[in-house]
């Protein structure tokens, strides 16, 4: 129920609000009282459910509205300063965001969050309660999603000009249920009523063709005709900084048709589908994020995805260049890169390349020595992966069929490219097949998507130290040789407002107290005060007490979405990202096997000296993935086992974490005490939930791979539990593997025994272990050198559990963790890029 004004401007009382709140807009109130009228005024006139509600559904939509009401209006003013001052700005084009809730980071980074809590609680609701009301956006999957939502609640923070374009997915990659089946996927549902933070733009439409073909006009140029066109249309989501007016954009593009597109007579003829065809391909490309693409219609919708996304953005971002410019009697495109910076994130958003050169020559009448010198000073390219199946490449059919102008100017930059290296670096002849952007196999003739990135860009980057050491003496070797300064590193952050603030109350209020100021969380190089504490008994009681305050919520949250109920006085060991058999959630889950079997094999009296603990694995495996379908399937059933067995069931759990994302990562992180980045040596770019884990006073167990490097150094060495090969050393190991000279542990022997021995039920795992067995063959051979690291992985979490018993030095390395991580803020990463790559600067919204 929602109150309601009678003639007189007295309130009557519907279900749950106060008759003395009235329903009053004040889109900037000043209290708590003012912000109490607000949502009561949005329940009632802005309604989207029926009247007489105001349970904490409505009572969440009402609250984010009255929360946008204010960001619009910084929203506004930052766009407008923006137009006044004109700098150079930054468009980062991404496939992935995963945002995580926005209610919760909106009234923390206004910093109102108190006051809306008052507020709520005069219309009988809790803030807590209206938050968990709010769906996750479904825009994003993993580390990629998430780290680009990272760095846009940076730029912001430090009134950066940049904007965020991505599509706007309906129904996500999809909604993680486990069964007795193992993993099933179902659509998100995020969109199912509506997002309160997204603002449609219906002024903001661009066209986008596909297919069609080439013609060329009396003058000589080209034109890329006929096909079919979908409308581009805009959603804007307000994106605020911390403490500060500035509120960037993040624009998703979604795709329609036109009534026009709508065949009338056809419909009337009773031929339904083929009446509304052109609107029905409009609505598959923002359907789904990352749609199968096992055969040719699943490529085209792929391609047809990260197209649709390039060719809006940049029709937008020329648009805004020209608007910019209209006082001007003519267009100095020259100036182009002078105002516009745009990020690649990954090789996904390649198309951008061709797409620049189309708009700027077929559209703009540029030539093509202006439009690629434009072109290649405005791009830059972030490369996060080397795993080859990652590297994308587009069969060249496809592409023609799909964008047939595009690959014109693909060819064009190829054997531009050739003749280059042809006439001054005549010692890379040889090289030149793999070097090139078009790989012409006959079999299967491919463009190379990484290879036009990194010929087109004026900057690649790597996400952390060891990835870009790689990336420059290995995957792109050969480039560095033409072009030694367009490589840089650029460590990968994470926002300490989202990942320590606003997610840990507890540990976040101990951190200012004893640093004396809250200044950390947008300078989290402050964070290194905190060592001169690392062995105060003080602190050790408050930091202690914290994390139990954490790991009881966690409890709670597992018993309700498992049914599992966990001890919070045992060690609670974690490792949550996407399921892949790189990151070796095999290697983790074999561990617990060989540890409940070793605690049943021990009486009950030597179970007591062992230390407890509760092994939380969560992730989400892609659909097709088999193999990592089997590894989730393999944690329930071990799971199931484990945690029924009187004997060992307060001694070891074992817990598959359900549907992660965002918001259930904001409860484990603060809960973990241990967290496994085990992946194999050289096979993570960089990892984030690293970073988020060590932020948060959480020990990491983990292989020198990726940023786990950089956090040993940070943290130091003494305070990360090290096990497994280096990336060195991977090479030779797999050839002694093919070479027949590997001898397995009696361990690792034992685990895998254990499994085939029906232990966990009557499941087939030989299709999974087989991937473990052999020395070469298509997924045989342990590639990713599971059995080699599981010896000193064990003996690393025999290490876990004897510092665990040491209370004090477990406690004073959880200090010294949180101290080291200050150079992971994604604030740092942002303001390298910003001054390093983009050449922007910081454009405060003044305070008036």
């Amino acid at each position: 129920m929602a109150a309601s004004l009678k003639a007189n401007g007295t309130a009557t009382v519907k279900a749950g609000i106060p008759a003395e709140i009235p329903a009053i807009a004040h889109p900037l109130p000043e209290d708590p009282a003012e912000i109490a009228s607000n949502i009561n005024y949005h329940a009632q006139y802005s309604p989207h459910f029926s009247p007489f509600k105001f349970e904490p559904e409505q009572a969440y939509y009402a609250t984010a509205e009255s929360v946008r009401d204010q960001l619009i209006k910084q929203w506004n003013e930052t766009y407008l300063h923006y137009h006044k001052v004109n700098p150079k700005q930054t468009y980062y084009l991404s496939m992935e965001y995963l945002q995580g809730r926005a209610l919760s980071n909106a009234v923390g980074n206004l910093d109102i969050q108190n006051a809306y809590a008052d507020a709520l609680k005069q219309l009988g609701h809790e803030l807590e309660n209206i938050v968990e009301q709010e769906k996750d956006a479904a825009l994003g999957n993993g580390g990629l999603g998430r780290l680009a939502s990272c760095f846009l609640d940076s730029m912001a923070t430090l009134n950066l000009p940049a904007w965020g374009y991505g599509l706007r997915y309906r129904y996500g990659l999809f909604k993680q249920l486990i069964t007795k089946a193992g993993q099933e996927e179902i659509a998100e549902d995020w969109l199912e009523k509506f997002s309160p933070w997204e603002v449609v733009r219906h002024d903001i439409v661009f066209p986008v063709r596909f297919f069609g073909h080439v013609e060329v006009q009396p003058n000589g140029s080209r034109k890329w005709v006929g096909g079919e066109v979908i409308q581009a249309v805009a959603y804007d989501v307000p994106i605020p900084g911390y403490k500060t007016k500035n509120t960037n954009s993040l624009r998703l593009w979604d795709a329609k048709a036109t009534a026009e597109d709508f065949d009338l007579f056809q419909f009337n003829d009773g031929q339904y589908e083929s009446a509304a065809h052109l609107h029905s391909r409009a609505q598959q490309i923002c359907a789904v994020l990352y749609p199968g693409d096992a055969t040719e219609n699943g490529k085209l919708l792929r391609l047809k995805q990260q197209f649709f996304l390039c060719s809006a953005s940049l029709q937008d971002i020329i648009s805004r260049f020209k608007e910019r410019n209209n006082g001007n009697n003519e267009i100095q495109w020259s100036e182009f890169p002078t105002k516009v910076a745009v990020q690649l994130n990954d090789t996904h958003p390649t198309l951008a390349i061709p797409e620049l050169m189309r708009l700027l020559m077929d559209v703009e009448g540029l030539g093509w020595d202006e439009a690629w010198d434009i072109t290649s000073r405005t791009i830059a390219y972030t490369n996060h992966t080397v795993l080859p199946e990652a590297l994308e490449k587009w069969s060249q059919s496809v592409m023609w069929k799909l964008l047939p102008r595009h690959m014109e100017i693909i060819e064009e930059i190829d054997k531009r490219f050739i003749a280059m290296i042809l006439a001054t670096r005549p010692d890379l002849e040889n090289k030149l097949s793999g070097m090139s952007i078009l790989d012409h196999n006959p079999q299967k003739a491919v463009v190379r998507m990484a290879n036009l990135c990194v010929v087109s860009s004026h900057t690649v980057n790597g996400v952390a130290q060891l990835h870009s050491d790689i990336l420059k003496a290995e995957l792109f070797a050969d480039y560095v040789s033409i072009w030694p300064t367009k490589f840089q590193n650029k460590t990968n952050g994470i926002t300490p407002r989202r990942w320590l603030r606003f997610c840990n109350p507890e540990l976040s209020h101990i951190v200012t107290k004893w640093l004396k100021t809250d200044q950390w969380v947008n300078n989290l190089d402050l964070l290194v005060n905190l060592r001169q504490f690392a062995d105060n008994p003080d602190l050790h009681a408050e930091w202690e007490s914290a994390k139990l305050a954490s790991k009881q919520r966690l409890a709670q949250y597992i018993l309700h979405v498992t049914g599992v109920s966990i001890d919070p006085n045992s060690l609670f060991d974690i490792q949550v990202k996407r399921i892949h058999e790189y990151k070796r959630q095999l290697l983790n889950i074999l561990g617990a096997i060989y540890r409940y079997k070793k605690l049943k094999e021990m009486s009950p009296e030597e179970r007591k000296n062992t230390t407890p603990r509760t092994i939380m694995i969560g992730g989400k495996a892609f659909a097709t993935y088999t193999n990592a379908k089997r590894i989730v399937k393999l944690v329930n059933d071990v799971g199931a086992v484990v945690n029924t067995d009187p004997e060992v069931n307060s001694f070891l759990k074992v817990v598959f974490v359900p549907n992660y994302n965002v918001s259930v990562a904001e409860v484990l992180i603060p809960g973990s005490e241990l967290s496994q980045h085990i992946s194999t040596a050289g096979m993570e770019a960089s990892g984030t939930s690293n970073m988020k884990f060590a932020l948060n006073g959480c020990l990491i167990i983990g292989t020198l791979d990726g940023a786990n490097v950089e956090i040993r150094e940070e943290i130091g060495e003494e305070n990360f539990f090290l096990f497994g090969a280096t990336a060195d050393e991977v090479p030779r190991l797999r050839k002694e593997r093919e070479n027949g000279m590997f001898k397995p542990d009696p361990r690792f022997e034992e685990a895998k025994q254990f499994v085939t021995s029906g232990a966990f039920g009557t499941y087939d795992y030989n299709p999974l272990l087989d991937s473990l067995e052999g020395n070469s063959g298509y997924g045989r051979g342990d590639y990713f050198l599971v059995g080699h690291d599981f010896p000193s992985y064990m003996d690393a979490q025999a290490r876990v559990d004897e510092a665990y018993k040491d209370r004090k030095r477990w406690i004073k390395m959880s200090i010294l963790s949180t101290a080291g991580s200050g150079k992971f803020s994604s604030d740092r990463t942002i303001s390298q890029y910003a001054s390093e790559i983009w050449n922007i600067e910081e454009c405060r919204v003044p305070k008036v």
